[in-house]
């Protein structure tokens, strides 16, 4: 790393670098896995593709889709994270998953370029500089007309309607940390991470030679892109 290049380990949020919090993680986050691996199955995974996990925290995507793939790489900046999803691995008795410790401005691949990229509630953790960059990171890594899927926290509302917008999300916060995020933890999100708005990111997306061929947005906070490399 350069003496300007961002941290990514450091942006992670020390949490999810804790192994205590990482093994209460997937309980927390509720990730519905089949639904995520029923998106890539519509985007192109089949018995030949490689898949790219950039922010694959616990492994469950990689462990899901790897039946469906030939090769399934997975990346985070997290050692703890990590850890757990080689154990999930090993658990299913799956081979064709390889752990990579990097993140979006770090992560060099080798071997066929893949068809697939997926990332999942990751990109928020960088400012939008530095989401540029990622992105195009991301594009060059891409095989020809590939595809990259984002699913994050992505607010598609005005600047000007914030107030309103923000307060009508966190009240459907988690009662409680075991079974998702409070209130509070939402409010530190705002506070110290970097979620951005729908027609920023979209800027982004495109200015990295991304077609998005379709989004879907929840709750005025959420968003699921589909893009491919043009």
């Amino acid at each position: 790393m350069t003496g300007w290049q961002l941290d990514e380990r450091a942006h992670a949020g020390q949490e999810h670098l804790d192994a205590t919090y990482v093994a209460a993680y997937d309980a927390k986050s509720d990730v519905d896995a089949d639904e995520e691996l029923t998106l890539l199955l519509a985007n192109g995974l089949d018995s030949e593709t490689t898949l790219v996990d950039l922010g694959a925290g616990t492994g469950r995507l990689a462990a899901v889709a790897a039946a469906h793939c030939r090769r399934v790489v997975a990346v985070d900046v997290s050692p703890a994270m990590l850890a757990l999803a080689r154990e999930r691995a090993a658990e299913s008795g799956l081979r064709n998953i390889e752990f990579v410790e990097a993140g979006f401005l770090t992560y060099e691949h080798s071997g066929e370029r893949p068809r697939l990229v997926h990332s999942r509630n990751a990109l928020h953790h960088l400012p939008d500089f530095w989401k540029g960059v990622a992105l195009a990171r991301v594009r060059d890594l891409l095989a020809a007309d590939g595809i990259f899927i984002l699913r994050d926290l992505v607010f598609s509302f005005e600047p000007r309607q914030a107030g309103e917008q923000i307060e009508e999300w966190l009240a459907g916060a988690a009662a409680s940390p075991t079974v998702g995020w409070t209130r509070a933890e939402l409010e530190a999100h705002l506070r110290t991470e970097h979620s951005t708005f729908s027609w920023l990111l979209e800027l982004l997306l495109v200015h990295a030679w991304f077609e998005i061929l379709g989004v879907d947005r929840r709750r005025g906070a959420y968003a699921t892109y589909v893009c491919r490399a043009t």
